[in-house]
């Protein structure tokens, strides 16, 4: 038998189910995540490592790679076209402050980045509320495991990779951190 060692899940598996619960979201709001996780007290806990006056940028939950984030807009809407100029602009620039913050965190070969516009047709699992997936990338880090044992490997702990993009995006011009469980905030002056 193959081992996949995975010690980041123990803190689910040693988990409290009481508190576990009374952190959960309540079940009987469905919500979109995308709007809920930015109301939160704590984004460290809600993954979310920088805001700007629009937009925000949450960690997967479900990485293809170490830091790989999304790029959102407060507003909700899955079409470009609804956004204002500001928020259109804000979007933008905070994916590029996360490239830049990526780059610095993780020394990616490269980085994807890209929407799942359309609706379900799109093969996005949230398709009511635009963001922007990015994805650093590194020569060489697609394997077998998913072919051929449809397993995906995750090299970092979430908690890892947040804190090391935290850094990164502390580090930029422009940032202001009120603290290590605080999101990295930009007043952007381009608005």
């Amino acid at each position: 038998m193959d081992q996949l060692f995975a010690p980041w899940r123990i803190e689910w598996v040693a988990r409290d189910d009481d508190q576990d619960a009374a952190d959960a979201d309540d079940p009987d709001d469905d919500r979109c995540p995308f709007c809920a996780l930015p109301e939160r007290d704590d984004d460290r806990e809600s993954k979310i490592v920088a805001r700007s006056p629009h937009s925000f940028v949450l960690l997967n939950n479900y990485p293809y790679a170490p830091g790989h984030v999304m790029v959102i807009p407060y507003r909700h809407t899955g079409e470009f076209a609804a956004l204002s100029d500001a928020e259109l602009l804000d979007h933008a620039r905070l994916k590029s402050k996360t490239l830049t913050a990526l780059d610095a965190a993780f020394d990616p070969d490269g980085c994807n980045a890209g929407e799942n516009l359309g609706g379900s047709a799109a093969g996005g699992s949230i398709d009511d509320h635009l963001h922007t997936h990015v994805v650093p990338r590194w020569s060489g880090d697609t394997n077998f495991m998913p072919v051929i044992s449809d397993t995906k490997v995750l090299v970092q702990a979430l908690d890892d990779s947040y804190d090391q993009l935290h850094e990164a995006f502390a580090g930029l011009d422009g940032a202001a951190v009120d603290g290590d469980d605080d999101a990295v905030y930009f007043e952007l002056d381009w608005l």
